[in-house]
């Protein structure tokens, strides 16, 4: 990636609202363009599911009342229900099986946070109902199935947004925009890493995943080179189990790209202090953005992201220098806004079904499911 217009320091971080408490970044793949229409209504939407590991993004989803009437959750699994029903970020809504969540009268939308295994299933009865879907990630072990979805979709022109959480992250929007305006001149490496320190129980959810450790967490960096450098010409696997268990705990993946580039992707979950590594750092041969790390203040969306340039560019200095960025919030709010106007035809997704599908097609192929 070339330079293709001037980058302006004071420009960027005006209109990305870095000199503004609380703003965000704005663009094609705004963090916060939430200017919603008042005379629009509320979408209705409820959720199906409670099994996912990132079901109490519903919280989020139900601080946002103006653009939002959530209806219910719908659990068909009573064991499921009884171990979930009254936790904080469900108090107060009504359950309901998935046909009643279904049969709800002009219900717009459905967020799908079932067990892992199952989303697949349960999005496609979503869209085969005609309703638009906000899936949980990743998009499951077949990517047949997947296709399906996507296309089911594209179909009927229902949206599909996949929940990897770092989409709307300040600093990872910073990134792309730096990016793809040419910042960092020609892109030769990414080097990226996702991992944590499992005890026995979560060790044994992750066994469960044939893809094991890189299925549940790379999928979100994958995501994000996807984003930057699209699909790559060669990914070669390594998976590794470091314990008796036999569960592939460590692993990197290695992405080829055209004229030298390559990207690589690092999952474990036997690292100590985890998530203060986790990382996303890319460097081309006019700078470099290292996020380290990818979310401040547990999984609040603000990384801490440094810059580093070849020389003094449009109000950016020569040598790394740290950018600020806004004030740490929830890692699904702006994702929900963005949803809303997705949704309302108030912009395109900018996640296309296309990408969704490269992401989920490198996903498997990263774990050693060339499915």
């Amino acid at each position: 990636m070339t330079k293709t217009n001037d980058f302006s320091r004071r420009s960027f971080l005006k209109t990305s609202g870095l000199l503004a408490a609380g703003a965000t970044l704005s663009g094609g793949l705004s963090v916060n363009s939430n200017v919603y229409s008042a005379e629009s209504q509320k979408i209705k939407i409820g959720q199906l599911g409670t099994g996912h590991m990132h079901a109490y993004k519903i919280e989020d989803l139900r601080k946002l009342g103006d653009l939002f009437e959530v209806v219910g959750i719908a659990e068909d699994d009573p064991k499921q229900r009884a171990a979930t029903e009254n936790q904080g970020c469900y108090r107060g809504l009504k359950w309901m099986t998935s046909e009643e969540l279904l049969a709800i009268p002009d219900l717009e939308a459905v967020s799908v946070e079932t067990e892992e295994h199952l989303l697949l299933p349960a999005a496609l009865r979503c869209i085969r109902a005609g309703k638009h879907i906000h899936l949980d990630k990743p998009g499951g072990e077949s990517l047949q199935d997947f296709k399906q979805l996507l296309d089911e979709a594209k179909t009927k022109n229902l949206t599909v947004q996949m929940g990897y959480m770092y989409r709307n992250n300040p600093a990872v929007q910073f990134c792309i925009k730096a990016v793809k305006e040419g910042l960092l001149g020609k892109i030769f490496d990414i080097d990226a890493a996702m991992s944590r320190y499992d005890n026995d129980h979560s060790r044994n959810i992750i066994k469960g995943f044939v893809g094991a450790t890189p299925f549940i967490f790379a999928c979100h960096l994958i995501d994000l080179i996807v984003t930057l450098l699209g699909e790559p010409e060669k990914i070669h696997p390594f998976p590794r189990c470091t314990r008796s268990d036999g569960i592939v705990d460590n692993s990197v993946t290695v992405f080829e790209y055209p004229h030298g580039c390559i990207a690589t992707v690092r999952t474990a979950i036997t690292e100590v202090e985890g998530f203060q590594r986790r990382h996303f750092t890319v460097c081309g041969d006019q700078g470099t953005i290292v996020i380290q790390p990818l979310e401040t203040g547990g999984n609040l969306a603000n990384g801490v992201l440094r810059l580093a340039l070849l020389k003094d560019n449009n109000g950016f200095k020569k040598g790394y220098q740290t950018v600020p960025m806004p004030k740490p919030q929830s890692r699904y709010i702006d994702q929900w806004r963005e949803f809303a106007k997705v949704v309302r035809k108030e912009m395109v997704n900018p996640y296309s079904y296309e990408h969704d599908y490269i992401v989920q097609k490198c996903l498997l192929e990263a774990c050693g499911m060339n499915k």
